[in-house]
């Protein structure tokens, strides 16, 4: 592409609108009708790079003119797949590496999808924004609160497009719950709670068998401990707390989210949490939790609880309860709201489905933003406060401490 280099100055530093005004009918061409290519590189080749960021990509490749023209992996054997999937789609493999600093060096990628590690995320990311590459970031955001700020202040700075991968947000129906919350019809609301429990902790099911030469061990390591290779530890990272804090991240981060979506809050005030291994203890020696309870309180006047069992899948749940009624998430593809434990009547009475609101989907949303130069649905912004309040919690849990967020001085400490 010997044009790449003016295309993706376009790309990066344009605004729709005064692209619309000042372009020639030519340029403008290019960027409405897609006749440029989105050259995407992927970051980390494992299940959620290649199930969830290539597959949701792809049914929006064609109308969005994207291609994955670059894979990096610390693991040769999902480089080759994600390669090879490419191959399958595009009719041309994709580059392969070992190391996201080979895949952000190159002049000729527009964008990256990070699906790394928890640990590496950060550090992906801000590398990612200073290489001036377009982003999306799988959550959790961040481990670290310092790192996070790092990261954030980097994407802001190079004014790439970023979405964040909490992308329940852009379900329609939870556009569909946003407006039933904003309508008032639940009334005040006291409490919004998530029960995510299941018969074996999901880490079990990412451990393969994995032959040390066929593994870049630091690069997979990064700023964790330095430690001998262990096949466990490198396929089934979310289940070590090196590399990850289990499930109040893993899985909280998209319940926090969404509750920061539809009810508008950003940040919590305080947070508690315990947590332990009270099940699942065995030869893998797993170190993060199977049975976490976290509360967060919210300066908007509402407490939010999230529990995972893993001992006994039974009483799943999500539920936004309010004085006149109740906004049940459970499934969250299928939410109702109904008139059930009201304290005083309101407008609700029998349960009824929540009406979808037409929204694009989170890939879709990200390939768009891309080209216009807008926001995506799950900006940065988003992304921080999730991150804040997942790591307040986790903090809580290791210390037996209540956490608090100062969001003047952009800080958490005991409190």
């Amino acid at each position: 592409m010997a044009d790449s280099t003016s295309r993706r100055d376009f790309l990066k530093t344009a605004s729709f609108g005064a692209a619309a005004l000042s372009m020639t009918a030519s340029s403008y061409a290019r960027i409405v009708g897609a006749n440029e290519r989105i050259a995407i590189g992927m970051i980390g080749c494992g299940g959620r790079g290649q199930r969830a960021h290539m597959s949701g990509v792809h049914p929006h490749d064609k109308t969005q003119n994207a291609e994955f023209t670059a894979v990096c992996d610390p693991w040769r054997k999902r480089r080759e797949e994600a390669s090879a999937l490419a191959k399958e789609w595009y009719g041309r493999p994709a580059r392969q590496f070992v190391s996201y600093r080979d895949v952000l060096a190159l002049d000729d990628i527009d964008a990256v999808m990070i699906a790394s590690c928890d640990h590496q995320h950060t550090t992906h990311l801000e590398a990612a924004a200073k290489a001036k590459k377009d982003v999306y970031c799988e959550k959790p955001l961040a481990m670290d609160f310092e790192k996070l700020k790092r990261a954030v202040e980097a994407v802001k700075q190079a004014g790439v497009v970023c979405q964040i991968g909490t992308q329940v947000r852009s379900y329609p129906t939870s556009t569909g719950c946003r407006e039933v919350y904003r309508s008032g019809a639940l009334g005040n609301i006291s409490r919004i709670e998530q029960v995510r429990n299941g018969t074996k902790p999901y880490w079990y099911s990412r451990l393969a068998e994995v032959k040390p030469d066929e593994v870049d061990w630091q690069e997979f390591l990064m700023d964790a401990p330095d430690q001998p290779f262990n096949a466990d530890k490198f396929s089934g990272w979310y289940g070590y707390r090196d590399f990850t804090d289990g499930p109040i991240p893993g899985l909280a981060s998209h319940f926090v989210d969404l509750i920061h979506y539809i009810t508008g809050a950003k940040f919590p005030e305080s947070a508690v949490a315990q947590g332990g291994i009270f099940t699942w203890k065995d030869e893998h020696h797993f170190t993060c939790p199977d049975q976490v309870q976290a509360t967060w309180v919210y300066p908007e006047g509402f407490l939010v609880s999230y529990a995972t069992n893993y001992g006994n899948a039974s009483g799943n749940l999500i539920r936004f309860s309010g004085e006149e009624g109740v906004m049940n998430l459970t499934p969250w593809t299928k939410p109702t709201v109904s008139g059930e434990g009201a304290i005083r009547k309101g407008k609700l009475a029998e349960e009824k489905p929540v009406e979808p609101i037409e929204t694009p989907d989170h890939f879709l949303d990200w390939l768009q933003c891309i080209r216009s130069r807008g926001t995506c649905n799950a900006p940065i912004e988003a992304g921080y406060q999730h991150a804040v309040a997942v790591i307040m919690a986790v903090k809580a849990m290791d210390t037996g401490k209540r956490y608090i967020y100062d969001q003047e001085k952009q800080e958490t400490r005991e409190g």
